[in-house]
Protein backbone atom coordinates (compact mmCIF):
# COMPACT_ATOMS: atom_id res chain seq x y z
CA UNK A 1 0.00 0.00 0.00
CA UNK A 2 1.58 3.59 -0.77
CA UNK A 3 3.10 5.56 1.95
CA UNK A 4 2.95 2.59 4.45
CA UNK A 5 5.06 -0.13 5.73
CA UNK A 6 3.05 -3.33 6.10
CA UNK A 7 4.29 -5.86 8.73
CA UNK A 8 2.85 -8.88 9.53
CA UNK A 9 0.34 -7.00 12.05
CA UNK A 10 -0.19 -4.12 9.56
CA UNK A 11 -2.52 -5.63 6.85
CA UNK A 12 -5.42 -5.31 4.88
CA UNK A 13 -8.15 -8.09 5.49
CA UNK A 14 -11.80 -8.17 3.66
CA UNK A 15 -15.25 -9.88 4.04
CA UNK A 16 -17.61 -9.29 1.78
CA UNK A 17 -21.68 -10.16 3.08
CA UNK A 18 -24.67 -9.96 0.31
CA UNK A 19 -28.82 -9.10 0.56
CA UNK A 20 -31.32 -10.86 0.94
CA UNK A 21 -32.10 -11.05 -2.97
CA UNK A 22 -29.10 -12.57 -3.92
CA UNK A 23 -30.11 -16.00 -5.22
CA UNK A 24 -27.76 -18.08 -2.38
CA UNK A 25 -29.64 -15.79 0.03
CA UNK A 26 -33.07 -16.11 -1.07
CA UNK A 27 -32.18 -20.31 -1.40
CA UNK A 28 -31.20 -20.17 2.50
CA UNK A 29 -34.01 -17.93 3.51
CA UNK A 30 -36.66 -20.01 1.98
CA UNK A 31 -35.05 -23.07 3.57
CA UNK A 32 -35.37 -21.40 7.01
CA UNK A 33 -38.87 -20.06 6.50
CA UNK A 34 -39.80 -24.07 6.24
CA UNK A 35 -38.01 -24.81 9.37
CA UNK A 36 -39.36 -22.04 11.09
CA UNK A 37 -43.10 -22.87 9.97
CA UNK A 38 -42.70 -26.46 11.27
CA UNK A 39 -40.73 -25.31 14.74
CA UNK A 40 -44.17 -23.08 15.47
CA UNK A 41 -45.98 -26.16 15.01
CA UNK A 42 -43.90 -29.11 15.91
CA UNK A 43 -40.68 -27.94 18.21
CA UNK A 44 -39.41 -31.59 17.92
CA UNK A 45 -39.44 -31.58 14.00
CA UNK A 46 -36.85 -32.95 12.28
CA UNK A 47 -35.78 -30.65 9.16
CA UNK A 48 -33.05 -30.54 6.65
CA UNK A 49 -34.25 -29.01 3.64
CA UNK A 50 -31.85 -27.19 0.67
CA UNK A 51 -33.40 -25.01 -1.70
CA UNK A 52 -32.11 -24.49 -5.72
CA UNK A 53 -32.86 -21.35 -7.61
CA UNK A 54 -32.60 -20.81 -11.59
CA UNK A 55 -34.47 -18.76 -13.77
CA UNK A 56 -37.91 -18.97 -13.31
CA UNK A 57 -37.60 -22.09 -10.98
CA UNK A 58 -37.36 -22.58 -7.14
CA UNK A 59 -36.40 -26.67 -5.98
CA UNK A 60 -36.94 -27.38 -2.68
CA UNK A 61 -35.31 -30.95 -1.61
CA UNK A 62 -35.30 -32.55 1.62
CA UNK A 63 -35.85 -35.09 4.55
CA UNK A 64 -38.60 -34.10 7.02
CA UNK A 65 -40.17 -36.29 9.81
CA UNK A 66 -43.08 -34.00 11.83
CA UNK A 67 -45.96 -34.19 13.29
CA UNK A 68 -46.59 -30.46 11.74
CA UNK A 69 -47.89 -29.49 8.27
CA UNK A 70 -47.17 -26.57 6.19
CA UNK A 71 -48.64 -25.45 2.86
CA UNK A 72 -44.68 -25.53 1.04
CA UNK A 73 -45.73 -23.92 -2.28
CA UNK A 74 -46.97 -21.13 -0.76
CA UNK A 75 -44.43 -20.59 2.04
CA UNK A 76 -42.07 -20.68 -0.93
CA UNK A 77 -43.99 -17.71 -2.78
CA UNK A 78 -44.60 -15.76 0.06
CA UNK A 79 -41.00 -15.68 0.97
CA UNK A 80 -39.99 -15.04 -2.94
CA UNK A 81 -42.88 -11.95 -2.13
CA UNK A 82 -41.26 -10.56 0.74
CA UNK A 83 -37.81 -10.57 -0.60
CA UNK A 84 -39.23 -8.34 -3.59
CA UNK A 85 -39.18 -10.39 -6.49
CA UNK A 86 -42.44 -9.75 -7.79
CA UNK A 87 -42.14 -8.14 -10.88
CA UNK A 88 -40.99 -10.55 -13.99
CA UNK A 89 -38.71 -7.63 -14.98
CA UNK A 90 -37.09 -8.19 -11.97
CA UNK A 91 -35.94 -11.30 -13.21
CA UNK A 92 -38.00 -13.24 -10.60
CA UNK A 93 -41.66 -13.36 -9.88
CA UNK A 94 -43.38 -14.43 -7.15
CA UNK A 95 -46.65 -15.40 -8.50
CA UNK A 96 -45.27 -17.15 -11.53
CA UNK A 97 -42.31 -18.84 -10.97
CA UNK A 98 -41.87 -22.48 -11.28
CA UNK A 99 -41.94 -24.48 -7.71
CA UNK A 100 -40.71 -28.27 -7.36
CA UNK A 101 -41.10 -29.59 -3.55
CA UNK A 102 -39.04 -33.19 -3.26
CA UNK A 103 -39.68 -33.65 0.45
CA UNK A 104 -38.95 -36.89 1.59
CA UNK A 105 -38.77 -38.68 5.43
CA UNK A 106 -35.52 -38.79 7.49
CA UNK A 107 -33.36 -41.73 7.52
CA UNK A 108 -34.66 -44.20 10.08
CA UNK A 109 -30.64 -44.80 10.84
CA UNK A 110 -29.88 -41.13 11.87
CA UNK A 111 -33.85 -40.72 13.61
CA UNK A 112 -32.29 -44.30 15.66
CA UNK A 113 -29.03 -42.41 16.19
CA UNK A 114 -30.34 -38.81 17.78
CA UNK A 115 -32.98 -40.07 19.53
CA UNK A 116 -32.42 -42.68 22.10
CA UNK A 117 -34.82 -42.00 24.88
CA UNK A 118 -37.83 -39.05 25.22
CA UNK A 119 -37.34 -35.52 24.13
CA UNK A 120 -36.54 -34.61 27.26
CA UNK A 121 -33.86 -37.08 28.11
CA UNK A 122 -30.40 -34.79 27.11
CA UNK A 123 -28.38 -37.18 28.33
CA UNK A 124 -29.29 -39.33 25.85
CA UNK A 125 -29.95 -36.99 22.89
CA UNK A 126 -27.07 -37.67 20.34
CA UNK A 127 -25.52 -35.32 17.78
CA UNK A 128 -27.74 -35.13 15.02
CA UNK A 129 -23.86 -35.92 12.57
CA UNK A 130 -20.36 -35.30 12.70
CA UNK A 131 -18.19 -32.39 12.50
CA UNK A 132 -16.73 -29.68 13.81
CA UNK A 133 -17.84 -25.77 14.86
CA UNK A 134 -15.83 -22.78 15.55
CA UNK A 135 -17.09 -19.81 17.49
CA UNK A 136 -15.33 -16.57 17.68
CA UNK A 137 -15.59 -13.25 19.33
CA UNK A 138 -12.86 -10.43 19.13
CA UNK A 139 -13.10 -6.68 20.72
CA UNK A 140 -13.09 -5.35 17.14
CA UNK A 141 -16.75 -3.82 17.40
CA UNK A 142 -19.62 -3.42 20.23
CA UNK A 143 -21.09 -6.36 18.69
CA UNK A 144 -17.52 -8.19 19.35
CA UNK A 145 -17.51 -9.00 15.93
CA UNK A 146 -14.63 -8.80 13.27
CA UNK A 147 -14.90 -5.12 11.57
CA UNK A 148 -14.72 -5.98 7.86
CA UNK A 149 -17.98 -8.48 8.17
CA UNK A 150 -19.55 -6.17 10.70
CA UNK A 151 -19.41 -3.25 8.23
CA UNK A 152 -20.43 -5.53 5.54
CA UNK A 153 -23.53 -6.90 6.68
CA UNK A 154 -24.79 -3.34 7.86
CA UNK A 155 -24.02 -1.66 4.12
CA UNK A 156 -26.31 -4.66 3.15
CA UNK A 157 -28.84 -4.44 5.34
CA UNK A 158 -28.60 -0.42 4.41
CA UNK A 159 -29.04 -1.12 0.78
CA UNK A 160 -31.86 -3.62 1.09
CA UNK A 161 -33.38 -0.63 3.71
CA UNK A 162 -33.12 2.18 1.13
CA UNK A 163 -34.64 -0.27 -1.68
CA UNK A 164 -37.76 -1.17 0.39
CA UNK A 165 -38.54 2.10 1.49
CA UNK A 166 -37.95 3.48 -1.99
CA UNK A 167 -35.57 5.66 -0.14
CA UNK A 168 -33.11 4.99 -3.56
CA UNK A 169 -36.25 3.95 -6.03
CA UNK A 170 -34.19 2.43 -9.01
CA UNK A 171 -32.96 -0.40 -7.17
CA UNK A 172 -33.51 -4.07 -7.06
CA UNK A 173 -33.45 -6.88 -4.78
CA UNK A 174 -29.77 -8.13 -5.76
CA UNK A 175 -26.89 -6.52 -4.42
CA UNK A 176 -23.29 -7.28 -2.59
CA UNK A 177 -21.12 -5.58 -0.30
CA UNK A 178 -17.54 -5.79 0.75
CA UNK A 179 -15.24 -4.14 2.74
CA UNK A 180 -11.73 -4.49 3.32
CA UNK A 181 -10.27 -2.88 6.70
CA UNK A 182 -6.79 -1.36 7.42
CA UNK A 183 -4.95 -3.12 10.22
CA UNK A 184 -2.39 -1.42 12.31
CA UNK A 185 -0.35 -3.08 14.89
CA UNK A 186 -3.28 -5.28 14.82
CA UNK A 187 -6.04 -3.23 15.46
CA UNK A 188 -8.14 -1.95 13.04
CA UNK A 189 -7.72 1.83 12.04
CA UNK A 190 -9.45 2.69 8.90
CA UNK A 191 -11.98 1.23 6.00
CA UNK A 192 -9.16 1.48 3.28
CA UNK A 193 -12.19 0.01 0.12
CA UNK A 194 -15.98 -0.44 0.07
CA UNK A 195 -17.57 -2.26 -3.14
CA UNK A 196 -21.22 -2.40 -3.42
CA UNK A 197 -22.80 -3.91 -6.19
CA UNK A 198 -26.20 -2.76 -6.41
CA UNK A 199 -29.28 -4.29 -9.07
CA UNK A 200 -30.86 -1.73 -10.22
CA UNK A 201 -33.17 -0.35 -13.12
CA UNK A 202 -31.79 -0.01 -16.62
CA UNK A 203 -30.67 3.46 -17.63
CA UNK A 204 -29.50 4.80 -14.14
CA UNK A 205 -26.40 6.86 -14.84
CA UNK A 206 -23.31 6.40 -12.94
CA UNK A 207 -22.93 9.04 -10.75
CA UNK A 208 -26.18 9.34 -9.73
CA UNK A 209 -25.81 5.62 -8.29
CA UNK A 210 -21.91 6.41 -7.15
CA UNK A 211 -23.73 9.43 -5.20
CA UNK A 212 -26.75 7.75 -3.68
CA UNK A 213 -25.36 4.27 -2.62
CA UNK A 214 -22.17 6.33 -0.85
CA UNK A 215 -24.29 9.35 1.03
CA UNK A 216 -27.45 6.83 1.47
CA UNK A 217 -26.37 3.39 2.46
CA UNK A 218 -22.35 3.45 2.99
CA UNK A 219 -22.01 6.87 5.23
CA UNK A 220 -24.90 6.41 7.43
CA UNK A 221 -23.94 3.34 8.42
CA UNK A 222 -19.79 3.38 8.58
CA UNK A 223 -18.48 5.67 11.58
CA UNK A 224 -16.80 8.70 9.81
CA UNK A 225 -13.73 8.17 12.29
CA UNK A 226 -13.40 5.20 9.75
CA UNK A 227 -13.43 6.82 6.91
CA UNK A 228 -11.13 9.15 5.25
CA UNK A 229 -9.94 11.20 1.77
CA UNK A 230 -8.05 7.96 1.33
CA UNK A 231 -11.18 5.48 1.33
CA UNK A 232 -11.84 3.66 -2.05
CA UNK A 233 -15.58 3.38 -3.37
CA UNK A 234 -16.32 0.72 -5.62
CA UNK A 235 -20.07 1.69 -6.60
CA UNK A 236 -21.35 -1.19 -9.18
CA UNK A 237 -17.71 -1.48 -10.33
CA UNK A 238 -19.02 -4.23 -13.72
CA UNK A 239 -20.83 -1.13 -15.37
CA UNK A 240 -23.99 -1.81 -14.90
CA UNK A 241 -26.20 -4.81 -12.75
CA UNK A 242 -29.60 -4.66 -14.44
CA UNK A 243 -29.87 -8.27 -14.71
CA UNK A 244 -29.97 -9.99 -11.16
CA UNK A 245 -31.04 -13.01 -8.76
CA UNK A 246 -31.94 -16.42 -10.09
CA UNK A 247 -32.41 -15.03 -13.46
CA UNK A 248 -28.32 -14.10 -13.54
CA UNK A 249 -26.98 -16.86 -10.98
CA UNK A 250 -28.00 -20.29 -9.96
CA UNK A 251 -29.19 -19.97 -5.64
CA UNK A 252 -28.23 -22.40 -3.62
CA UNK A 253 -28.74 -23.12 0.50
CA UNK A 254 -25.63 -23.11 2.47
CA UNK A 255 -23.39 -21.71 -0.28
CA UNK A 256 -22.47 -18.41 1.77
CA UNK A 257 -21.05 -20.06 5.00
CA UNK A 258 -18.35 -17.27 5.35
CA UNK A 259 -21.53 -14.38 4.92
CA UNK A 260 -23.29 -16.20 7.64
CA UNK A 261 -20.13 -16.92 10.13
CA UNK A 262 -17.11 -14.35 10.15
CA UNK A 263 -16.11 -13.13 6.84
CA UNK A 264 -13.53 -15.73 6.56
CA UNK A 265 -11.38 -13.97 9.76
CA UNK A 266 -11.88 -17.17 12.11
CA UNK A 267 -11.60 -20.54 10.92
CA UNK A 268 -15.31 -22.52 9.56
CA UNK A 269 -16.35 -25.73 10.07
CA UNK A 270 -17.88 -26.11 6.92
CA UNK A 271 -21.42 -27.05 7.27
CA UNK A 272 -24.20 -25.10 6.51
CA UNK A 273 -26.35 -23.32 9.01
CA UNK A 274 -29.72 -22.90 7.13
CA UNK A 275 -32.51 -25.43 6.41
CA UNK A 276 -31.89 -27.59 9.36
CA UNK A 277 -33.67 -28.06 12.58
CA UNK A 278 -31.27 -27.56 15.84
CA UNK A 279 -30.80 -31.44 16.11
CA UNK A 280 -28.14 -30.85 13.51
CA UNK A 281 -24.96 -29.49 15.04
CA UNK A 282 -24.01 -27.53 12.50
CA UNK A 283 -26.33 -25.24 13.33
CA UNK A 284 -26.63 -25.96 17.02
CA UNK A 285 -22.99 -26.32 17.88
CA UNK A 286 -22.25 -23.22 15.44
CA UNK A 287 -24.30 -21.34 17.58
CA UNK A 288 -23.34 -22.90 21.13
CA UNK A 289 -19.85 -22.37 19.99
CA UNK A 290 -20.10 -18.40 19.74
CA UNK A 291 -21.93 -18.17 22.80
CA UNK A 292 -18.98 -19.45 24.41
CA UNK A 293 -16.52 -17.61 22.44
CA UNK A 294 -18.15 -14.42 23.10
CA UNK A 295 -19.10 -14.57 27.02
CA UNK A 296 -15.25 -15.59 27.25
CA UNK A 297 -14.20 -12.18 25.32
CA UNK A 298 -17.11 -10.46 27.59
CA UNK A 299 -15.52 -11.77 30.70
CA UNK A 300 -12.66 -10.11 29.77
CA UNK A 301 -10.74 -12.76 29.88
CA UNK A 302 -9.03 -12.31 26.20
CA UNK A 303 -9.52 -9.92 23.74
CA UNK A 304 -10.26 -12.34 20.88
CA UNK A 305 -11.29 -16.14 21.28
CA UNK A 306 -11.62 -19.16 18.55
CA UNK A 307 -13.57 -21.84 20.03
CA UNK A 308 -14.09 -25.49 18.45
CA UNK A 309 -16.09 -28.14 19.53
CA UNK A 310 -16.70 -31.57 17.91
CA UNK A 311 -18.99 -33.82 17.65
CA UNK A 312 -19.92 -37.61 16.46
CA UNK A 313 -23.39 -38.59 15.62
CA UNK A 314 -25.57 -40.43 17.85
CA UNK A 315 -22.96 -39.31 21.23
CA UNK A 316 -24.46 -36.54 23.25
CA UNK A 317 -21.28 -35.28 24.92
CA UNK A 318 -18.46 -33.29 22.33
CA UNK A 319 -15.46 -35.65 20.99
CA UNK A 320 -13.25 -32.25 21.56
CA UNK A 321 -12.92 -28.72 23.09
CA UNK A 322 -10.50 -26.42 22.18
CA UNK A 323 -9.84 -22.52 22.40
CA UNK A 324 -7.39 -20.23 20.70
CA UNK A 325 -7.34 -16.87 21.86
CA UNK A 326 -4.28 -15.70 20.01
CA UNK A 327 -1.93 -15.09 22.86
CA UNK A 328 -4.44 -12.32 24.23
CA UNK A 329 -5.56 -14.32 27.13
CA UNK A 330 -5.33 -12.70 30.66
CA UNK A 331 -4.73 -16.62 32.12
CA UNK A 332 -3.36 -19.63 30.73
CA UNK A 333 -6.06 -20.98 28.00
CA UNK A 334 -6.26 -24.21 30.14
CA UNK A 335 -7.61 -22.67 32.70
CA UNK A 336 -9.81 -21.21 30.82
CA UNK A 337 -11.06 -23.99 29.16
CA UNK A 338 -11.97 -25.53 32.49
CA UNK A 339 -13.93 -22.58 33.25
CA UNK A 340 -16.02 -23.01 30.14
CA UNK A 341 -16.38 -26.93 31.22
CA UNK A 342 -17.87 -26.19 34.21
CA UNK A 343 -20.12 -23.31 33.08
CA UNK A 344 -21.75 -24.56 29.52
CA UNK A 345 -22.90 -28.17 28.63
CA UNK A 346 -22.24 -28.46 25.25
CA UNK A 347 -24.15 -31.65 24.36
CA UNK A 348 -26.91 -31.01 21.46
CA UNK A 349 -29.92 -31.34 23.84
CA UNK A 350 -28.50 -29.26 26.10
CA UNK A 351 -28.09 -26.76 23.87
CA UNK A 352 -31.31 -26.78 22.80
CA UNK A 353 -32.61 -26.25 26.25
CA UNK A 354 -30.42 -23.07 27.22
CA UNK A 355 -30.63 -21.27 23.98
CA UNK A 356 -34.21 -22.17 23.35
CA UNK A 357 -34.19 -23.40 20.17
CA UNK A 358 -36.89 -25.55 19.39
CA UNK A 359 -38.73 -21.95 17.89
CA UNK A 360 -38.86 -20.20 14.65
CA UNK A 361 -35.99 -18.04 15.24
CA UNK A 362 -34.38 -19.08 12.12
CA UNK A 363 -35.69 -17.14 9.14
CA UNK A 364 -34.82 -13.83 10.55
CA UNK A 365 -31.18 -14.54 10.45
CA UNK A 366 -31.16 -16.26 6.63
CA UNK A 367 -29.64 -13.07 5.33
CA UNK A 368 -27.04 -10.49 7.10
CA UNK A 369 -25.25 -13.28 9.59
CA UNK A 370 -26.03 -15.25 12.46
CA UNK A 371 -23.85 -13.92 14.61
CA UNK A 372 -23.41 -10.25 15.69
CA UNK A 373 -27.02 -9.24 15.36
CA UNK A 374 -27.57 -6.05 16.84
CA UNK A 375 -31.08 -5.85 15.43
CA UNK A 376 -32.33 -8.89 17.00
CA UNK A 377 -32.40 -10.56 20.39
CA UNK A 378 -30.71 -13.66 19.96
CA UNK A 379 -29.51 -16.37 22.56
CA UNK A 380 -26.74 -17.50 21.46
CA UNK A 381 -25.58 -13.49 21.15
CA UNK A 382 -25.74 -13.27 25.41
CA UNK A 383 -23.64 -12.58 27.73
CA UNK A 384 -25.45 -13.65 30.84
CA UNK A 385 -22.31 -16.18 31.87
CA UNK A 386 -19.32 -13.64 31.22
CA UNK A 387 -19.36 -13.42 35.31
CA UNK A 388 -19.88 -16.85 36.24
CA UNK A 389 -16.89 -17.56 34.11
CA UNK A 390 -14.91 -14.87 35.48
CA UNK A 391 -15.90 -16.04 38.69
CA UNK A 392 -14.64 -19.63 37.86
CA UNK A 393 -11.30 -18.39 36.44
CA UNK A 394 -10.61 -16.82 39.99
Amino acid sequence: MTGRVMTRKDFLFTSESVTEGHPDKMADTISDAIVDALLAQDPYARVACETLLTRGMVLVAGEVTTTGWADIRHLIRETVRDIGYVRAKFGFDAETCGVLVAIDDQSPDIAASVYRGGPEEIDRLGAGDQGMMFGFACRETPTLMPMPIHLAHRIARRLAEVRKTAEIPYLRPDGKTQVTIEYQDGKPVRVHTVVVSAQHREGIPRETMEEDIIGKVIRPVVPAAMLDAETRYLITPSTQFVVGGPQADTGLTGRKIMVDTYGGYARNGGGALSGKDPTKVDRSGAYGARYVAKNIVAAGLAECCEFQVAYAIGVPEPVSLALDTHETAVVPESVILEAVKKVFDMRPGALMRDLDLRRPIYKQVAAYGHFGREDLDLPWERTDRADELRSRVG
